[in-house]
């Protein structure tokens, strides 16, 4: 046998290993476990918002946390992050506007060496609920709309299934061509590399958390030293899922039904450098972990439809095959994320074309990594963990 038909039946193998032995990780189903009944006594919650430079999006998000229908006693502590286009200011005039829960508005300044400044803030945040004594903070990013029994549902939820950690993978805003293409295609590949269903088994390894949302009881964060142990973390919702998760804790991600992302992605540059500003650090900056990424995307994603064409444009039946019903199953798994994301179902056979640019922005974020321009985000450059601990 040639080398593309020995090409093409890996890649073929690959998917079938994928459809059936990845925890099943191309299925929607995975949302958030209706509790049998509410708590009797409503625990407190605080609310940690990181904001930095988000005066754009506040209006959208803000008010719907100030108003959320929460039985027990809650409070929302907002962390200006250095912001430089009035998120502070703003934040305190829609409460005073809005109404709600009480809102404290508050900044840690630069964060130190060492640190990341959405964790830098976090800690900040936490600091200062944890003088509230609540049982749960409610760790969600300003860009993030809630529906109004949002935080109910989830303490309740945590409560009756006994979670440490509780967090929602919040609906990205999909309206843009770019963004139709580009973000189902990021969650799909977030799920398929953390599958939701491994993530809830207890004495599993796999750990994974969306930042966007996430509730933390306040005795686990104390218990994990979150999030001074994950302090350097570019990718600090997997991280900080990881370190519940080692210390024993029990923690739950999955789709979100009525949590929204409210931030514009309208164009590719936008989504690009979404990705690749962690897409490296993701790969732990390790240039054999990258090479053997770009191998493993060119084999799964772009091997099927290239061996369609070329073993029809060749007359070679086995190979046009073999890399046909490939691309079939390609498909077939992205449907139900499409389906979740309300979009066309004839945008799944494109998927090897979205993993074709996921795959540049791997390598852009490598490139930009030893520009020294790596994991880049609103005005911030942040080294390799390992740099920062050879400067110390």
């Amino acid at each position: 046998m040639s080398a593309i038909v020995w090409t093409a039946a890996l890649s073929l193998v690959s998917w079938l290993w994928l459809l059936l032995c990845q925890g099943f990780f191309w299925r929607t189903d995975v949302r958030l476990p209706p509790a049998a009944r509410e708590p009797a006594d409503w625990p407190d919650v605080c609310v940690v918002v990181p904001a930095r430079d988000e005066a754009a999006v506040l209006p959208e998000s803000l008010p719907s946390l100030l108003a959320q229908d929460y039985p027990g006693r809650a409070e929302v502590f907002l962390v200006d992050d250095g912001s430089s286009d009035g998120t502070g200011d703003l934040a305190r005039e829609l409460a005073e506007r809005c109404g709600g829960l009480p809102l404290t508005v508050s900044s840690p300044g630069e964060p130190p060496a060492g640190w990341t400044g959405k964790l830098w803030a976090v800690r900040h945040g936490i600091a200062c609920a944890r003088a509230r004594e609540p049982e749960f903070l409610l760790l969600t990013d300003a860009d993030i709309a809630h529906a109004p029994d949002s935080l109910r549902t989830l303490v309740a939820s945590a409560r009756a299934g006994g979670y440490d950690l509780v967090s929602l993978m919040a609906r990205l805003r999909v309206e843009s061509l770019w963004e139709r293409l580009v973000v189902p295609a990021f969650v799909y590949f977030f799920a398929q590399l953390y599958p939701f269903r491994r993530i809830g088994r207890r004495g599993g390894r796999t750990a994974a958390a969306a930042g966007g949302c996430v509730l933390l009881r306040t005795e686990t964060a104390v218990r994990a030293r979150v999030p001074d142990s994950i302090r350097q973390a570019v990718i600090d919702d997997v991280a900080l899922a990881r370190a519940v998760k080692g210390g024993g804790g029990h923690i739950w991600l999955g789709l979100a039904e009525r949590v929204d992302s409210v931030r514009p992605y309208p164009r590719l540059g936008d989504l690009w450098r979404m990705v690749s500003r962690s897409a490296y650090a993701q790969l732990r900056h390790s240039p054999l972990l990258l090479a053997g990424t770009v191998l493993g995307l060119a084999l799964v994603y772009l091997v099927p439809p290239s061996a369609l064409v070329a073993g029809l444009a060749a007359g070679n039946a086995p190979v046009a095959v073999l890399g046909g019903v490939a691309w079939a199953v390609m498909t077939a798994t992205y449907a139900p994320m499409l389906r979740y994301y309300r979009q066309p179902l004839w945008l799944a056979p494109l998927l090897p074309f979205t993993a074709f640019l996921y795959l540049l922005m791997t390598v852009d974020s490598a490139v930009q990594h030893y520009r020294g321009r790596g994991a880049a985000w609103k005005g911030r450059t942040y080294a390799r963990p390992d740099a920062v601990a050879d400067e110390g």
